[in-house]
């Protein structure tokens, strides 16, 4: 297997310099259920992307527990007019390699973005960034922005001259440069990395937040994707933190006098997409409303979460600005064999399923359940379940006529929903990249758009509630539940802190007393 030793070399000795005003210095074991497919921040918008974008690079601006925005690369920020906002950016920042980090760079890699097709979709809206000197970096937006700082926590400035030299082109699910060479300006960098096996990070010593409490010098993240197999490693000792704990073993965790639970309700959506390309029946609204009326997704979250989840009926969880209250879960059999009947296919029909293995909690169990219960109303399922390494491929391929996609809202936002999840598929705009199920509705589009120029709260509220009636009203996607989250650490791992609703740990934060 290919072994990646950074470029931008590590002494020990550097190592020991830059430790000195920390705490004790500090080695994290941590597990995760699988590693990050490629080291590009651009290739997926995943998870997995976005928590190691987090620990080798570093955002303009990024979350805090409030869902307020703490600087981080840029200092501080002013809005122009409604469509001119300027960022300054911190002096003396430098790059992994020893590049100095500049306008250029973050002008540089949003220009990237705007070209990466999980990305460009958030993007869409960012006419143009410029580099007004080396240190001020104006955006401006196509008409006035609700989101413009909700969107610049995805911008993680990248090293221009590093990449440009090896070669800067975005290759989804291939070998580039990008996906196996790394240079940011974060907390750590990448001295070893084994595909599936092994990511050793070690503390970059020129990090320029002198600021930051964490005291982490090597952090070894292991890929486990059995559940049971992680919880085991925790209890035993072998590994200091991990993520995600099964629900049917939280009680286990929390009662254990050498370990610490964090748990938070999450606004992750987990889904199943019908493809109306693939299978001529899943294009009948009938037959969608008979798949969802089949499906008990609060059955579901009761037997296979454990309760650890709450049952959907849209995709904007409760709290957000899109969240229609009127719309329930359903679940009524007689109902969806009715439908079944009502849309021509007494009798059934079959359909290929895929979902992955290890992406969200109990996601193959979840496709299991789904499919004994379509079974209920003939539709005969072959279900195939994969590790995401190998599920995201044939989830672009569109490969099956029913897939699994969870989604949490990018910009905390329900607009984000539509765009990625929703919207008429549009390789140009990257509108609808993980719609799988190709599903189109033009009245759909068109409120998610004026959406995202709208800043008066209540119109905005009034357009993306009527898009989830619509996407309920026509059965668009399987709305399973939204997926709660928890973390568990060895005493002394003082985790609590770096977590967020996000899920996107700042382990370059992290403190380990013993």
């Amino acid at each position: 297997m290919k072994i990646l030793r950074h470029l931008a070399s590590v002494t020990a000795t550097a190592v020991m310099l830059g430790a000195a005003t920390l705490a004790p210095a500090q080695t994290l074991k941590f597990a995760y259920d699988a590693d990050p497919v490629s080291l590009d921040p651009h290739e997926q918008l995943s998870g997995g992307t976005l928590q190691l974008s987090h620990m080798v690079f570093d955002p303009l601006v990024r979350w805090n527990k409030d869902l307020g925005f703490d600087p981080r690369l840029a200092e501080s920020w002013e809005r122009v007019d409604d469509t001119t906002m300027r960022f300054n950016l911190r002096h003396d920042v430098k790059f992994h390699s020893g590049n100095p980090m500049t306008a250029a760079d973050v002008v540089w890699t949003i220009d990237r973005l705007k070209t990466s097709p999980d990305f460009k979709g958030i993007f869409a809206g960012w006419v143009s960034a410029t580099a007004l000197d080396d240190y001020t970096v104006e955006i401006k937006t196509d008409g006035p922005s609700p989101l413009v700082m909700h969107t610049a926590t995805y911008v993680f400035p990248m090293d221009s001259k590093f990449y440009e030299a090896g070669g800067a082109e975005i290759v989804k699910h291939g070998d580039s440069f990008a996906s196996s060479h790394i240079s940011g300006t974060g907390p750590f960098t990448i001295s070893e990395r084994e595909q599936g096996v092994k990511v050793t990070f070690t503390r970059n010593p020129d990090y320029w937040d002198t600021n930051s409490p964490g005291n982490v010098q090597t952090a070894i993240l292991t890929p486990i994707k059995e559940a049971p197999t992680r919880v085991a490693a925790l209890l035993a000792g072998d590994v200091d933190f991990i993520a995600p704990v099964p629900p049917t073993d939280l009680a286990r965790i929390d009662a254990n006098e050498g370990t610490d639970l964090v748990t938070m309700t999450g606004t992750r959506i987990i889904t199943l997409q019908m493809n109306q390309q693939r299978n001529e029946a899943l294009a009948n609204p009938k037959v969608r409303l008979a798949i969802v009326n089949a499906i008990n997704n609060e059955g579901i979250v009761e037997k296979i979460m454990k309760g650890f989840g709450t049952a959907a009926a849209q995709q904007s969880p409760k709290g957000y600005i899109g969240y229609n209250p009127d719309l329930k879960p359903r679940f009524d059999l007689a109902k969806a064999q009715a439908l079944m009947t009502e849309a021509g296919y007494p009798d059934g029909f079959s359909a290929t399923m895929m979902c992955p293995n290890n992406r969200y909690v109990n996601d193959f169990k979840i496709c299991e359940a789904a499919a004994a219960m379509l079974a209920k109303i003939n539709i005969k399922v072959d279900l195939t379940t994969m590790p995401k390494a190998q599920y995201w491929p044939k989830f672009d391929e569109r490969a099956a006529d029913i897939m699994m996609i969870g989604w949490h809202s990018d910009t905390e936002d329900s607009a984000n929903f539509n765009e990625f999840l929703t919207m008429t598929p549009n390789a140009d705009t990257g509108r609808g990249q993980y719609n799988s199920g190709n599903y189109s509705n033009a009245e759909v589009d068109a409120l998610t758009e004026a959406s995202l120029t709208e800043t008066k709260g209540d119109t905005r509220s009034e357009q993306l509630q009527k898009v989830e009636k619509i996407l309920y009203d026509e059965a668009a996607f399987v709305p399973l539940h939204w997926q709660d989250l928890a973390w568990a650490a060895r005493k002394g791992v003082n985790i609590e802190p770096v977590l967020n609703v996000m899920n996107f740990p700042y382990l370059g934060d992290l403190v380990i007393t013993e």
